[in-house]
């Protein structure tokens, strides 16, 4: 568990540091951006000034972040459309199993060789543990999912259709076009 931020010996106030750092990342700004909107908001910090701050409470607020989305994603309304695509890894064929939200959000992935009940399952108990358990699992009629979800004792929470699965295969689409992307180097053509 991360400590929470001491800022013990800083002059600025925290009430500050903290909206400077998190406006650096919520938008992608300069640190001399930042320290323009500061400085409109009548307050004068330089540059160099973010940056150290940035070093020093950036993984802080990121972990702080980080638990704040988890645990609003432990809320029991929740449906997962759980799917699996082939990824190629040098040369070999292997599985990538994948979580995905009600909203879309990719909520665990998992990369095995083999795709049957015994992968599905250490996947969905991964899945399970970081994010609790939802509502309903969505999933295409792939039958190492079922066999799996009834080991889990959630059988009841299953629902299989032909395009029921759309949010998680849609998910897929920017992960396929960045591979294709690499793809046009991998070719003696393009060269």
């Amino acid at each position: 568990m991360a400590k929470p931020a001491s800022f013990k010996y800083f002059k600025t106030s925290p009430e500050i540091i903290r909206p400077a750092l998190m406006v650096n990342v919520w938008f992608p700004l300069s640190l001399r951006n930042v320290e323009d909107q500061l400085q409109e908001r009548g307050i004068d910090v330089r540059h160099e000034a973010v940056k150290y701050w940035w070093h020093r409470f950036g993984p802080i607020f990121a972990s702080e972040n980080c638990k704040r989305r988890l645990e609003g994603t432990k809320s029991s309304q929740w449906r997962w459309h759980l799917d699996e695509m082939f990824v190629t890894i040098n040369g070999e064929i292997h599985y990538f199993w994948r979580a995905v939200g009600h909203e879309a959000e990719v909520l665990e992935g998992f990369v095995t060789r083999v795709r049957d009940k015994k992968a599905a399952f250490k996947f969905l108990k991964k899945a399970m543990r970081k994010h609790c358990c939802p509502d309903v699992f969505v999933t295409d009629l792939l039958r190492s999912f079922g066999a799996a979800v009834k080991d889990t004792g959630v059988a009841n929470k299953q629902e299989t259709g032909r395009w029921v699965n759309n949010r998680a295969e849609n998910s897929h689409l920017p992960f396929r076009r960045r591979k294709r992307a690499l793809l046009l180097f991998w070719r003696m053509s393009s060269l």
